[in-house]
């Protein structure tokens, strides 16, 4: 398959990465693994907000807004349209990348956003190999499966977590997703501020401070 194809190399070794969720150490270990470049910026980013790979890596600046990344239906896998908060560090990263006349955030030539995943992935894998230990294997989408477990694990609520990842599913599956059309902007914010706290903490080695989360 293209580089190109964000699948490309998440079909390897299923049997092992299949619901595999990366421990604090191993998300720790990516992120201190990442370049500074667009991929290690994304790699962060997907960490920091549990999107899809090709949300991040195809992110366009007209979908970039100070508070929050704003997807319009035709960008989403489920064709809704989508808003994710941005906290505190997740706006550190995109403020090291400007517009400069592009339409996309990432990506050397400004066609359709990021591409070469393949190669990007397995460089990192490299590079955290050569400085600390090889990981078991990982995919990307492994990271979306972290987020979401992790964010239950620190008491999020279903519901939030799914919009959050605007998964369509449970709450907003079915017949309750046609009458529930509430979007839960201000949990989203909070659940993101609350692991976004928490990856950081863990990334610098601290205990993180108590976010407490309003119930919905």
């Amino acid at each position: 398959m293209p580089e190109g194809n964000v699948a490309s190399y998440t079909n390897k070794h299923q049997e092992q990465s299949r619901g595999r969720v990366l421990t604090d150490a191993e998300l720790k270990t990516i992120w201190k693994g990442c370049p500074d470049s667009d991929f290690g910026a994304i790699i962060k980013l997907l960490i920091l907000t549990g999107q899809r790979a090709n949300e991040i890596g195809g992110l366009r600046w007209d979908e970039v807004h100070d508070e929050q990344i704003v997807l319009p239906s035709q960008r989403t896998k489920n064709k809704r349209a989508h808003i994710v908060p941005l906290g505190d560090p997740a706006k550190a990263i995109l403020s090291q990348f400007h517009a400069d006349g592009r339409t996309h955030v990432f990506g050397r030539v400004d066609s359709a956003g990021f591409d070469g995943w393949g190669f990007a992935k397995r460089t990192l894998d490299a590079r955290i190999a050569k400085s600390v230990k090889p990981l078991a294997h990982w995919t990307v989408h492994d990271l979306r499966r972290t987020v979401a477990t992790r964010m239950a694990e620190l008491g999020v609520q279903p519901h939030i977590i799914e919009a959050v990842l605007n998964h369509v599913s449970g709450h907003k599956g079915g017949v309750a997703g046609i009458y529930n059309r509430a979007t839960y902007d201000k949990e989203k914010r909070e659940t993101l501020n609350l692991w976004g706290e928490h990856v950081l903490a863990v990334v610098e080695g601290r205990a993180a401070k108590v976010l407490p989360l309003r119930r919905a």
